[in-house]
């Protein structure tokens, strides 16, 4: 009996997926185990992997659909077993009556015409490509027009340029003074929602809107962080370690909420959950979205084994190779925007965790010392607030601690 092979939930949160890949194609031995196809969930890009042993018999998706959970996408079963148009199994035949004549059956009705898929015309001056795509081909002298896209729509993305052969190295790098359309003719180009934008989609809806939101912000003098952590590299310097402003200020906040539980906290339907436990999330961005790596245990962790972990976590992130374990979980996060030259911002909470603190860039201001200006590192922080959880007195103590830490390092060793 032929085995269904359904669009599986590979992520806590999917309810559908786009088959990116198969890697076994019709014909192929298939054993339990083996990796079919890659599929890209709401999260990242995950493995769909065969639950019996046989040959793959039919192929029911073709690449770069999107498939919603619970649906078959392909047959696995004996080798010469037959299953009909639809997937099904075809039953075995019936042998006809001894004495019998067979009489004349109709030819069967011809199966009504699939919808042919949509291919989008690739204009002859313009390619659709994403601007990290179109960057990394910049830099890298790669010709877009000769890479073939296998983002939504064929539309050329990271992965693309990445892997692009020699051949599509341009002969001569025309260079461009900015990255803006050409005028084609044509007002506006539609794209498919990918898979996790489709989902930030969602939760951002399901966050701005139901949770009631406050924001506090403090300004941080970081002049003793920034000499512990230049002290630190250079002794790290040797072994090929490095320390970042980010891995103090995780470090920092999960220190702080052990010392204030009320804001490492689930809210819940008909309760609050309060962690004993300090999981942080740490904000990546990647080329179509936002992710969340978890550094789990982050107060039980030092700076250097943080580093190697959101270093890790991170690079996993961008190339969608995270698992789920590793994204989801968090008590509480932390987005940080000053590599991008942002002085102050505010993050959307992600539920179910009750806040998250928005870091802005480290920027040198003069500020008063008794009857003196001198020139300072700061550092302006926001945390969001879930007020159905954190009022603003608990969230402005627990942010008077994050700061006292981050002004006086030592005090992370209390």
């Amino acid at each position: 009996m032929a085995t269904k092979v359904h669009m599986e939930a590979l992520s806590p949160t999917m309810e559908e997926g786009r088959l990116v890949k198969w890697n076994k194609h019709e014909g192929d031995p298939v054993k339990s185990g083996d990796t079919l196809a890659e599929v890209e969930t709401d999260k990242a890009v995950m493995e769909l992997v065969a639950r019996a042993d046989g040959q793959l018999l039919k192929v029911m998706v073709p690449e770069g659909t999107t498939v919603p959970v619970g649906n078959v996408v392909a047959w696995i079963g004996k080798p010469g077993e037959k299953v009909d148009g639809d997937g099904a199994a075809a039953p075995a035949p019936k042998p006809a009556p001894a004495a019998a004549t067979p009489s004349p059956k109709p030819a069967p009705p011809a199966p009504p015409p699939q919808p042919a898929a949509v291919v989008v015309p690739a204009d002859a001056t313009r390619v659709k490509a994403s601007p990290l795509a179109k960057r990394i081909a910049k830099e890298a002298g790669v010709d877009l027009k000769l890479v073939q896209g296998s983002g939504p729509g064929g539309r050329v993305i990271k992965r693309d340029v990445e892997g692009a052969p020699a051949a599509t190295v341009a002969a001569q790098a025309v260079p461009r003074t900015a990255d803006r359309a050409p005028r084609t003719g044509v007002p506006y180009e539609d794209v498919p929602l990918t898979q996790i934008r489709k989902t930030i989609a969602k939760r951002l809806a399901a966050s701005i809107g139901p949770i009631p939101h406050f924001f506090l912000t403090t300004e941080v003098d970081m002049e003793r962080a920034a000499e512990a952590r230049e002290a630190l590299n250079r002794q790290l310097s040797e072994e090929g370690g490095k320390i970042s402003f980010n891995d103090i200020i995780i470090k920092a906040v999960a220190l702080a909420l052990v010392q204030h539980r009320a804001c490492n906290a689930w809210f819940q339907e008909d309760h609050i959950r309060y962690w004993n436990e300090v999981h942080i999330g740490m904000a990546v961005a990647i080329e179509d979205g936002l992710i969340t790596p978890v550094i789990r245990n982050a107060d039980m962790k030092s700076l250097r084994e943080i580093g190697a972990e959101s270093r890790e976590l991170a690079g996993r992130a961008r190339n969608r190779r995270l698992k789920p374990e590793e994204y989801t979980g968090a008590t509480f996060s932390v987005s940080n925007l000053g590599m991008f030259d942002i002085d102050q911002f505010t993050a959307v909470i992600n539920p179910p965790e009750s806040g998250i603190v928005a870091i802005g860039s480290i920027v040198a201001k003069a500020v008063p010392d008794g009857d003196r200006v001198v020139v300072r590192r700061r550092l302006r922080l926001t945390m969001s607030c879930d007020h159905r959880v954190i009022d603003g007195a608990t969230g402005a103590v627990f942010l008077k601690t994050l700061k006292q830490m981050l002004e006086n390092p030592l005090a992370m060793l209390l």
